[in-house]
């Protein structure tokens, strides 16, 4: 099975939040409410340098994702 990038989520228990889920490595949660990030999965070992460059990356992509997601409910 072929998994897409980025999933959105929420979760009624948390009404307020909205969560971006990325399915590559690094694997993570971003809560758009405080830009909060988790990580699924172990990192230990990784270069800490090329990981912060490669998260910000990906959090843009993330951001970017989410909004053409809502511009896709707008229409």
């Amino acid at each position: 099975m072929q998994l897409p990038k980025f999933v959105l989520a929420d979760n009624s228990d948390f009404p307020d939040d909205i969560f971006i889920i990325h399915l590559d490595f690094p694997r993570f949660i971003i809560n758009l409410k405080d830009d909060e990030v988790e990580f699924i999965e172990d990192l230990e070992g990784e270069d800490e340098k090329e990981l912060e460059s490669e998260m910000e990356y990906l959090i843009t992509l993330a951001g970017e994702f989410y909004d053409k997601e809502m511009e896709a409910y707008d229409e």
